[in-house]
C-alpha cells in the first residue's frame, strides 16, 4: 500500500482533519465535497445532515492510504516507539553525542562531507569518546573499544542509545568518518546479538530505514551528500548471511536514481523478490508495500528511465515490466535514456535533448548524480548546459555543486555561463 502520510504523523492532526472536514460537508465546502466523492463508498448521495464524524475520519484515513480510521489509530500506535528524527537530534554539549550526530548520516538536507571532517576533528581532539561510548566506539568502527563495553555489559550490543536513539549497529553503518575495522565490529556486534535488521521509521514513516539502508546510501540528497558506506558491500553482505530482510524498501528507493546495479545482485542472491517481507512488513502489515508491490516499482522505474541493464536483470528473476499498447510513432524522451549508447539512439530518433521532465533536464539529473559518462555523451549530442530548472532556478553545473559532485562539476564549469543576478 502507498501511503501519503506527513512527516512526524500524530493522531491529534487527524482528527483535527476530520473534525474540519465533517464542518465542511455539513457546509456544503467545494473541496470537502471532492474529498467525499473521492474516498467515501457512499459519496455524496446520502443527506448532508447524515454524515458524521465517524464518516469524515473514514475520508481522512483512506486519503492517506489507510482503509479505515482504525486502520489509520494501529499504524501510529505501532509507529510511535520506532518513529526516529535524526533531524532533530537534541543539542548537546557532550562531544560524545555531538561526534555521533555529525558523523552519521541523516538522510536530510543536512547531511555534507563537511559535518563528517567535523566529527573527525572532534575525535582526534577527544581520542576518549569509544572508551565513553559504545555508540561512539561503533560509530568510529573501534572493535577493540566496542570488545570491552561488551565485555561489561553485553546488552549493549542491541540497547538503543546515543543522539538517536539507534542501536549500536545502526550508528556503524550510518556513519561515514573512517572507520578502524568496520566488518569486525559489525560482526562482533552481530555475535553478541544485534539485530541485523535494526533500523527506525524516519519522522515515524514507512518504509523503515534499515542497516542496509545504511549500508547501500544514496536517496533524494544524492551520492555527493548521502554517499554508500565505504564498506557497503562487506556490510551488506554480513548482514544478509546473518539474516538481514532482502527485500529492503528504503534501499530500493534509494538506488534506483542511478545506473550502478550491485546492489540489486547482492540482494538476489538473498532472495530479494521472494518471500512476505520479513520483520517489518510483520511489524506494520499494509502500511509497507508488498514484496509485489516493491518490485514493481522497480520495474516501472527502470523502464521510464530506460535502464535496460536493470530491465534485463530485473526480468532474469522473473519480473518483467507489462508493453505499453502502441498508438504511433511518438519520438522517444531523452529520460529514457539510460546509457551512453541510448543517448546517441533516442536523440538519432528526434529526442528532445533539453526535455524536461519534473522541471528539470536529463543533465541536470545526471550531473546531481555525478555520472561523468552520461554528462558527457548528453553534452556531445547538444544539451544546453546553461538551462535552468524550474524548481530551483539553477544549472546543471549547480546541481553538481548542490549534489558534492566534483566531476560533473569540473566537466560542466568551462561551458556553463555564469548565471546573470537581476
Amino acid at each position: 500500500m502507498a501511503l501519503s502520510l506527513p512527516n512526524n504523523p500524530d493522531l491529534e492532526r487527524f482528527r483535527r482533519d476530520a473534525r474540519r472536514l465533517h464542518r465542511g460537508v455539513r457546509s456544503a465546502d467545494e473541496h470537502a465535497l471532492e474529498l467525499v466523492v473521492k474516498h467515501h463508498s457512499e459519496g455524496t448521495a446520502a443527506e448532508l445532515s447524515g454524515f458524521t464524524l465517524s464518516d469524515a475520519q473514514l475520508v481522512v484515513a483512506r486519503s492517506y492510504g489507510f482503509s479505515s480510521w482504525p486502520r489509520l489509530r494501529h499504524y501510529l500506535d505501532i509507529a510511535e516507539p520506532l518513529r526516529r528524527d535524526p533531524t532533530k537530534s537534541p543539542t548537546s554539549e557532550d562531544p560524545v553525542d555531538a561526534y555521533c550526530d555529525l558523523a552519521c548520516l541523516q538522510f536530510s538536507q543536512a547531511d555534507d562531507p563537511h559535518r563528517w571532517f567535523q566529527a573527525r576533528a572532534l575525535l582526534a581532539d577527544n581520542p576518549e569518546l569509544s572508551a565513553r561510548s559504545v555508540y561512539a566506539a561503533a560509530t568510529a568502527g573501534d572493535r577493540g573499544a566496542v570488545a570491552a563495553h561488551l565485555a561489561a555489559d553485553p546488552s549493549l550490543a542491541h540497547r538503543e542509545g546515543g543522539p538517536f536513539r539507534w542501536s549500536p549497529l545502526a550508528y556503524l553503518v550510518y556513519s561515514r568518518v573512517p572507520q578502524d575495522d568496520t566488518v569486525g565490529t559489525a560482526r562482533l556486534l552481530l555475535d553478541h546479538g544485534a539485530d541485523p535488521d535494526t533500523g527506525y521509521l524516519w519522522q515515524g514513516l514507512p518504509p523503515p530505514f534499515t542497516a542496509l539502508t545504511g549500508c547501500f546510501g544514496e536517496g533524494e540528497q544524492g551520492p555527493g551528500r548521502s554517499p554508500r558506506h565505504p564498506a557497503g558491500m562487506p556490510l551488506a553482505r554480513l548482514l544478509l548471511e546473518r539474516g538481514a530482510e532482502p527485500n529492503d524498501g528504503q534501499t530500493l528507493y534509494n538506488r534506483m536514481f542511478n545506473r550502478d546495479d550491485g546492489h540489486l545482485s547482492l540482494l538476489f542472491e538473498y532472495g530479494l523478490g521472494t518471500g512476505d517481507g520479513g520483520v517489518w512488513r510483520h511489524r506494520l502489515g499494509d502500511a509497507l508495500e508488498s514484496v509485489e508491490e516493491m518490485m514493481g516499482r522497480q520495474v516501472r522505474w527502470a523502464r521510464s528511465h530506460g535502464f535496460t541493464d536493470r530491465l534485463a536483470l530485473l526480468a532474469e528473476h522473473g519480473f518483467v515490466p507489462k508493453r505499453a499498447g502502441s498508438r504511433g510513432f511518438r519520438a522517444p524522451s531523452i529520460h529514457r535514456a539510460g546509457s551512453v549508447a541510448a543517448v546517441a539512439d533516442v536523440v538519432g530518433l528526434g529526442a528532445d535533448v533539453d526535455e524536461a521532465q519534473g522541471g528539470r533536464t536529463a543533465l541536470h539529473h545526471f550531473a546531481w548524480i555525478g555520472d561523468v559518462e552520461m554528462v558527457q555523451a548528453l553534452v556531445d549530442a547538444g544539451a544546453n548546459p546553461d538551462v535552468v530548472d524550474a524548481t530551483h532556478g539553477t544549472t546543471p553545473l549547480g546541481w553538481a555543486e548542490y549534489g558534492r559532485q566534483p566531476a560533473t562539476a569540473a566537466l560542466l564549469r568551462p561551458l556553463t555561463a555564469p548565471l546573470s543576478v537581476e
